[in-house]
Formats: C-alpha cells, structure tokens, sequence
C-alpha cells in the first residue's frame, strides 16, 4: 500500500516532521547561516489556534513576567502564515519556555487523550531543537561550521562528489583551511559515500562499477593512527576490500608508523625517500625487504632517490626519479 503522509494514519507524523524543519531552518538562520534563496517559512498547519489561544491567556508569577511575555509574543507570530526567520527564532524561544509551564503540562494531558498515538503535543527532538534557541552558545556552537557550507547547492556533496568520480572526473577537496575535526569528518563522510555505492553495484553484480582511486595528502591527519585497531574504520576497510569493489587508495606521509597497521599490511605499492629516524625505518622494516635498504633511507637525502616496490615486482628496486618539468 501506498503510505504518504497525505494519509490520515501519517498526517500527524508529517505535521511533526514539518515542524523540525521549520525550526532547524530556524536554528541555522539564527546561527548564521545563508538561507537559500525562495526559501519563504510556512507555518500553516503546523500549530493549531487551541495552543496558541493556551500561550496567549497564559498568566506567570512576577518572577517570570519576561518569560510570559515571549510567550505571547510567540503566539502571535505562530498564527501569522508567513513569518520572517528573525521573529520565528523568538517565536521558538518563547514557546520553549511555554512547555516548562504548567498550562503547557495541562494542555498536553488533555491532548494525549485525543491522539491517535498517544504521544504528547512537542515530541523530545522537537524540543531538543527548540532548547538551542534559549541559549545563545546553542546558535554559536552550529555556526562555528559556517564556512564549511553554501546555500548554492540542494545536493548533498558526497553524493555529487560521486557522480563527478564515477563520470571519470577529477575531484579535489581542499582541505589545506578550516577545523581539522570538520575536515576529517568530511573525508570520512565523502568515502563512505563512495565505498557504499561501490559496495552495492558489486552486490548487484554490476559490471559497470567505477574504477576510483582516492589520492590522500598528509595521509596522517586522515588515516587512523598506528595504536588504533578498530577494523570497521572507512580508511582500513577500504585498504582491506577496496580491489574488490575498485575502489584503489594513493596515500603519502613522513610518518609511516603514525598510519594503522592494517593500512600498511594492505599497501601493495611503495615508494620511498628520506626519513631520517630510526622509528619509521623500524615500522618500514616488517615490510617486504626494506630491512635491506634501513641505513640508505636514513642517511641518503638525494631529492628524488627511491626505493621502490610494485605489486608486479618481487623486490624492492632503488630508483632515482627525475623532477617533471613542462
């Protein structure tokens, strides 16, 4: 059966969705955030004239006359069809105060006694939504990430970035600014997107999956680290089944013991140059025959002088590599 929320068994569920979003949208507009253009607030349907009758006669104690008042104030916005997004942000604040009242309690007993599903009138993510608007570090805290975002887009930048790789474009994400936690958390993002598709055209036994390499710069600030053992992280399950849904990984670093074990285990190509300590000669050591080429590595610092190991060549080869010039 069809189950829109144009049913009458999903109209209430609707009515409650449309309310999150209006006060998310809210939220980010008062944190401040760009609203996309032709975005107008609507807030038809969404709460009904027995509520904000309820927050209009509603009377505090002296203590409280601030409180009451928003609370009214919101009344009068909720009733208006199209309000701005300044005064909505107001119109939240005070009817977040308004479910801390005892009239608020009465009313909503009287309204689990008519609902269908017996649940009360402001659902706990609604009002965890609404708690950020009665605090000023609610706001600031979502626009420290700001820069990260842009209102010229609907469409999620995984899912794009996707498209772009799977046409056999080249994709690059700048991640040289900007908070390093928002930064890792956007990368990881980005390539559980792309191991997902993947994953499910490989499932669907698809003959047409994308060959994808994903190239990482400073590897270290992304990749986990080398006393990290969880098995279900993007980067090592992509190292570790990444052939198989073709999905190959590039990575570069000064540090090779800072990277996760498993990462390394998996790396079938290397190339490398000068590292001048005994802690990453030591880790590169487990690997292939580098034990044979440890005191070179340390001690040659010839701009472009290699070792070098493929996964077609048995062993590792000392290679000097001549600086690409137009």
């Amino acid at each position: 059966r069809n189950k829109y929320p144009s049913d009458k068994e999903y109209q209430g569920s609707q009515i409650r969705y449309n309310r999150r979003v209006l006060a998310y949208r809210a939220l980010l507009k008062k944190a401040g955030f760009d609203n996309p253009i032709n975005l107008n607030p609507s807030t038809t349907g969404l709460f009904s004239e027995k509520i904000r009758t309820v927050m209009s006669n509603i009377a505090l104690d002296k203590k409280s006359k601030d409180k009451e008042n928003a609370i009214k104030a919101s009344a009068e916005t909720l009733a208006k069809p199209s309000p701005s997004w300044d005064s909505l942000a107001s119109a939240f604040e005070g009817l977040f105060y308004f479910l801390s009242t005892d009239d608020y309690a009465q009313f909503d007993a009287e309204y689990i006694k008519t609902s269908s599903t017996g649940e009360s009138w402001a659902e706990s993510d609604f009002v965890r939504i609404l708690e950020m608007f009665a605090f000023t570090k609610g706001a600031n805290q979502i626009g420290k990430v700001r820069n990260q975002h842009t209102n010229n887009t609907s469409v999620d930048y995984a899912s794009e970035i996707y498209n772009h790789l799977k046409a056999g474009r080249l994709v690059i994400v700048d991640q040289s600014s900007g908070d390093p936690e928002v930064n890792q958390s956007s990368a990881e993002r980005i390539m559980w997107h792309i191991f997902r598709e993947n994953q499910s055209l490989f499932r669907q036994g698809k003959e047409d999956i994308p060959d994808i390499i994903v190239y990482l710069e400073e590897a270290h600030n992304l990749l986990p680290s080398g006393s990290d053992l969880d098995l279900k992280d993007v980067w090592v399950r992509s190292a570790k089944e990444g052939a198989k849904y073709r999905i190959g990984m590039v990575y570069t670093t000064q540090e090779v013991s800072s990277i996760q074990k498993n990462i390394l285990k998996n790396t079938s190509n290397w190339l490398i140059g000068h590292l001048n300590n005994t802690d990453e000669t030591r880790e590169l050591k487990k690997y292939y025959d580098f034990e044979d080429f440890e005191h070179s590595i340390r001690r040659a610092q010839d701009k472009g002088f290699l070792r070098v190991k493929t996964l077609s060549n048995l062993f590792v080869v000392p290679v000097q590599v001549k600086k690409f010039e137009v």
